[in-house]
């Protein structure tokens, strides 16, 4: 069974603003792009969000509540520039110095690499180099390479890991691990194209975003690692798909706004015309990708065919994370288990274990051991508080989950695990049933407990209370002993 795409092209008669076309990943892809079929306009209209949900389906509407598309045009209200959204100043790029003198020379001689690299390239790219990033000492750069031995264990912290890489976390670890596959050598990449693609990805990536960050992306990155050395896939996966998974988690999410697709739609944003409010936010993810492949030309040396079809296939995989399509590839992974059918040796089927996985690693933050999970769920609640905040501002009707007012992170929490995680990690324990899926459903069950005991104290309510709101099952199947905890805990 192969994955097949349809994929809107760029329609000609809408011109996309000049700030974008002067973008150096803004590619511009024609219509006669090979790359790109027109789909049937009356299936466009019939979308709404790629499936049709029974309105009894909870879990569907939840799903549809965080994804859901529906065309509202605002008139007057134009989009917001690359970097206008005024989040609060949140500097994942710099380490903080203990003193604020003067650099020594001895410091300046160990300068990393990295750091003499990522000047150059602005220079070249004639980027301003306004932020100077510090210099990291040689022991926070010893620390980072101890973590990197860790680095397929599930309690890996990746914003400790971020800190000592002095912010530079998603190169660090994408060069780590196609290098540890021996992936350069495999497909003859080119060192330094693949790691100025890698700092040019990196930088795509808002920093001043709460969530959709470059921490983000190398957390899933890491998490993808950690699927891929499963049993099941560890002795199927061949080094295309080795590559191309590490690839697309590191560029799922790229040149993320910060603002979901319904709110690009209601504003009538030059992304929602130019995919046609179609997986908008995927599309540029995917696309922007292909731009830096591209003008890196990390896979220049490729017979052409080649490249382009590990362009189509990164976009497959990244298209797969559109939450508004939850329940059809559940369903479809779901129809796979019960009828025992998958076929590893199928490169149809590995690729569709693919996708599954970027979209397990995509939102596995509530199956992470609590001190990592709670900071995730925190920062995904203030980029949705953020986004409700504009929608007051500008008079617009305000998103479910991103009112402030009506909403609270522990409310959001338990309706995102209960309804998108838990069914989607069900399905993947009953794959790979391995220690790794048991502790994660583990840690869901206990981060789950613990949001709910959270919501009790902040209500006041009973545990009658909570059972109407369908939390007393979790919060009593989350009263486990110390050990059992400690056990969830260990590294997989």
């Amino acid at each position: 069974m192969e994955v097949c795409y349809q994929l809107p092209v760029l329609p000609l008669d809408r011109p996309v603003p000049k700030h974008v076309l002067s973008r150096r990943g803004a590619i511009s892809f024609s219509s006669s792009s090979s790359l790109f079929g027109a789909p049937d306009p009356r299936q466009l209209s019939q979308r709404r969000g790629a499936i049709s949900y029974d309105s009894s389906d909870q879990t569907a509407l939840y799903i549809r509540m965080l994804g859901d598309v529906r065309v509202r045009s605002q008139v007057g209200f134009e989009p917001e520039g690359r970097d206008s959204y005024p989040y609060l100043c949140i500097d994942f790029r710099t380490l903080h110095c203990d003193s604020a003198g003067p650099v020594s020379g001895r410091r300046l001689r160990r300068l990393l690499s990295f750091q003499r690299y990522l000047h150059s390239s602005r220079l070249l790219r004639g980027t301003p180099h306004l932020n100077p990033l510090h210099i990291l000492d040689e022991d926070y750069t010893g620390q980072a390479k101890c973590m990197l031995e860790k680095v397929g264990m599930w309690n890996f912290d990746i914003f400790l890991f971020d800190r000592l890489t002095n912010g530079n976390s998603l190169v660090t670890l994408t060069f780590h691990l196609l290098n540890q596959y021996g992936l350069l050598e495999l497909f003859q990449l080119d060192m330094m194209k693949l790691w100025r693609f890698l700092v040019m990805v990196q930088e795509d990536y808002h920093s001043l975003n709460p969530y959709h960050n470059a921490v983000h992306a190398a957390d899933v990155t890491q998490a993808m690692y950690c699927y891929m050395r499963e049993p099941k896939l560890a002795k199927s996966l061949t080094s295309c798909d080795l590559l191309l998974g590490l690839l697309a988690a590191a560029t799922h999410d790229l040149d993320h706004p910060g603002v979901n697709q319904p709110f690009l739609i209601k504003t009538n944003h030059y992304l929602a015309k130019l995919y046609r409010n179609s997986s908008v936010l995927e599309n540029h993810h995917w696309r922007s990708a292909v731009g830096l492949l591209r003008e890196t030309g990390l896979f220049s040396h490729l017979p052409a065919e080649d490249g382009l079809q590990m362009e189509r296939q990164l976009g497959s995989l990244i298209l797969a994370t559109d939450i508004s399509r939850q329940n059809e590839y559940l369903g479809k992974f779901r129809t796979h288990l019960d009828q025992d059918d998958l076929c590893l040796s199928s490169a149809a089927h590995r690729h569709f274990i693919l996708q599954m996985a970027l979209k397990c690693a995509d939102i596995c933050n509530p199956c992470r051991p609590w001190e990592l999970s709670k900071q995730w769920s925190e920062k995904v609640t203030e980029e949705f508080f953020h986004q409700g905040d504009i929608e007051k501002k500008h008079k617009l009707e305000v998103s479910p989950l991103c009112d402030s007012q009506s909403n609270s992170m522990e409310n959001i929490q338990i309706g995102f695990m209960t309804y998108v995680v838990e069914p989607l990690f069900a399905e993947w324990g009953r794959f790979s049933d391995t220690r790794l899926s048991q502790t994660m459903l583990g840690h869901l069950g206990l981060n789950k407990a613990s949001w709910g005991g959270l919501l009790q104290q902040e209500q006041g309510s009973s545990t009658e209370d909570l059972e109407a709101s369908g939390c007393a099952s979790v919060y009593c199947e989350g009263r486990l002993s110390k050990d059992s905890t400690e056990k969830l805990c260990c590294v997989c």
